[in-house]
């Protein structure tokens, strides 16, 4: 089974509790009724913005390890170098 096989089946398992427990088919153990009530309409917002913090800290942190790989360091520099003067050989102002 494919990884892109196994990452839908365990999305479709996981939606389909979340969807018997939110319209009460299955109960949440070890929670009261009235509190799942009130847990599980929010809780797709929290995994959304879970996973966004995620997201930023991710890229936050490979920001900031950028200088330590300085073979990446160097070639985003020259990157950058070669769009410049790409842009002001067609006439654009860089700087």
């Amino acid at each position: 089974m494919a990884r892109a096989h196994r990452l839908a089946l365990l999305a479709t398992v996981i939606t389909a509790a979340y969807l018997l427990t939110f319209f009460n088919v299955l109960s949440v153990p070890l929670v009261d009724t009235k509190t799942a009530e009130k847990i599980l309409p929010v809780l797709p917002w929290w995994l959304l913005v879970s996973f966004g913090s995620y997201c930023l800290w991710s890229i936050g942190t490979g920001l900031l390890t950028l200088r330590e790989c300085p073979e990446a360091y160097n070639e985003l520099l020259g990157e950058i170098t070669e769009a410049k003067n790409d842009l002001r050989s067609k006439g654009v102002t860089v700087d």
